[in-house]
């Protein structure tokens, strides 16, 4: 190695220090999925990322989804999807699908993942620790013949309703990395599929996250020019959402971000996972990599 090559890693680390002293004994939820997920490279950069909080002193969590992943086992098994409304309907067949693709298949690879990097790992879902506690997601949808508003059966897609952090507690005091697919029972007995960023942005609530990481497709929130914008509070963003500037599938997505921050987590931020070490480039440089929004 040339000796210019050593005095960049040192500016690198001299400019990095700061954030980490910043971060240490902090918790950061990360939400794992899209196209980042599915790919080789970026996945053993995730992982490495997450494994370089850790040896910094933060206390990282991971919770992904898997939407993609489940629709191509569905197939496979010759079970057909059903959609209400755009969503996907999750009847007993579905959720066993479901639940064996996340808690099982994903949920491992990521694992196994962080583990080659030296870190532990350890996979979970909201049943372990009786962690999170579900119940039949509401979801209704104006009729566009009639303009009559109707509640959507949804099956086996749940909400969440209580979040139980001992568990979590514990392993934050350990050497562990918790890895939590988002599945979880209800107080009737039935398992229930909840989407992972509405499930992330539970833990994080209520853990008071200092950050929740959402890692997307996108760069984060653009303006009407399509310039990422690089911090809103949660006013800006509810008059970005309201002017049409905010639109599409962005808008469940900064509401999350909205019901993360109203229950107690410090920052958001929406950042593209498909651009490699984005979690580092987001927690260790001034710039960040995405948009930031707080209260």
């Amino acid at each position: 190695m040339t000796l210019s090559e050593n005095e960049q890693q040192a500016r690198l680390l001299v400019q990095a220090l700061p954030y980490m002293q910043k971060y240490e004994n902090k918790t950061i939820v990360v939400k794992y999925g899209g196209h980042a997920m599915g790919d080789a490279e970026l996945g053993h950069a995730f992982a490495s990322d997450v494994a370089l909080l850790k040896q910094s002193g933060v206390n990282p969590i991971v919770v992904h989804g898997g939407g993609p992943q489940i629709g191509s086992m569905l197939k496979r098994m010759n079970i057909e999807s059903k959609f209400e409304g755009g969503l996907r309907v999750t009847d007993q067949a579905t959720v066993e699908i479901v639940e064996m693709v996340l808690a099982g298949s994903i949920n491992k690879e990521i694992v196994a993942l962080i583990n080659q990097t030296g870190e532990w790992a350890i996979g979970l879902c909201g049943k372990d620790g009786n962690m999170v506690f579900a119940e039949k997601a509401k979801k209704t949808v104006i009729d566009p013949d009639s303009n009559i508003e109707r509640i959507l059966d949804l099956g086996f897609v749940g909400e969440v309703v209580n979040v139980d952090t001992t568990l979590l507690d514990l392993l934050a005091k350990s050497e562990m990395i918790p890895v939590i697919a988002p599945v979880a029972p209800g107080n009737d007995g039935h398992t229930y599929n909840i989407n992972a960023d509405t499930f992330a942005g539970a833990i994080a609530g209520a853990l008071r996250a200092t950050r929740l990481l959402f890692l997307t497709d996108v760069p984060g929130v653009l303006d009407k020019h399509g310039e990422l914008i690089k911090e809103l509070s949660v006013s800006q963003a509810r008059e970005l959402i309201a002017d049409g500037t905010i639109s599409g599938g962005m808008i469940p997505k900064v509401e999350t971000c909205i019901e993360a921050i109203e229950a107690g987590v410090e920052g958001v931020v929406i950042l593209n996972g498909k651009v490699k070490h984005a979690v580092l480039l987001e927690i260790l440089t001034k710039g960040g990599a995405g948009t930031l929004i707080v209260r």
